[in-house]
């Protein structure tokens, strides 16, 4: 598979207290099947599989201070120089950049607003192998308070080019990779706004969306396997999506009805804000 396009999405992974309850989990909910790797740690960590093909990441967490969440690399060639725009730009390093066996080097950084982010310069394992189709990856949204820093800071560091969605009734901002057309037609991703609907204790967060083939029906299986809706089923002009609480506590949502990634026109519920553990 070729290596992601500087900028784009490339892989995913959720940091969890308990490995198996999270592989019982996403696998009855996406029919995800799990194969064992070799970068973090034998034991460690999973890599998730759709109908054969890498979609995500399980990691047990080190200790409880790490937050029980799902977290988003964007593809790079150059980790290293990348890292160093990141600080430069005003932004902060918490891990890395380092080698991380078959996946290259990685490194996880804060924007200035505090949410955090991966980055990933590939290795043998170049990432996704699926993404867009039920059970796979298909956008990323960053929910933060301060858009008048983060906007320039993500179009400065990884090249986004990011339009404002007209019309909308939220302030909502496309974000394109660096060399595709700006707007939907080559979105792979948005920040939105955390306004006084939100719970005030809502940090600055990315979070990651997974396409289903039915919206409702994935929500109702969280539900009986341990999680919990925060965000009910709802239309949105490209399908119908919801945001869930594994059970673990770690906050994802889905969407179904659209077969390409897509930036959903409206706001998560209020009460969609990721739980501390």
């Amino acid at each position: 598979m070729a290596a992601f396009a500087e900028g784009t999405p490339c892989w995913v992974d959720v940091s969890l207290p308990d490995l198996e309850a999270g592989k019982r989990f996403y696998g009855e909910l996406f029919g995800w099947t799990f194969g064992q790797t070799g970068g973090i740690g034998a034991g460690r960590s999973v890599t998730a599989f759709s109908e054969g093909l890498r979609v995500a990441g399980l990691v047990a967490k080190k200790d409880g201070r790490m937050p029980t969440a799902w977290g988003v690399y964007f593809a790079t060639a150059d980790a290293v120089a990348l890292s160093r725009r990141i600080t430069a730009a005003g932004g902060a390093l918490v891990r890395g950049p380092e080698a991380d066996g078959r996946s290259g080097v990685i490194a996880q950084a804060a924007d200035p607003a505090g949410a955090v982010f991966g980055i990933r310069q590939a290795g043998d394992d170049p990432g996704f192998e699926r993404t867009g189709l039920p059970g796979s990856f298909c956008w990323t949204e960053l929910y933060t308070r301060d858009k008048e820093r983060v906007d320039p800071f993500y179009e400065s560091v990884l090249g986004f080019r990011g339009t404002d969605l007209p019309g909308a009734s939220i302030d909502f901002r496309r974000w394109s990779p660096a060399g595709a057309e700006p707007g939907e037609a080559g979105a792979i991703g948005g920040r939105s706004v955390i306004t006084d609907a939100f719970p005030a204790e809502m940090p600055a967060h990315f979070l990651s969306y997974f396409a289903v083939a039915d919206c409702d029906a994935a929500a109702t299986t969280a539900v009986r396997l341990g999680g919990r809706v925060t965000a009910p089923p709802f239309d949105i002009p490209h399908g119908r999506m919801s945001v869930l609480l594994d059970n673990q506590g770690a906050s994802f949502a889905v969407l179904s009805g659209a077969a390409d990634p897509v930036a959903p026109e409206g706001p998560a519920a209020p009460e969609a804000a990721p739980e501390p553990e």
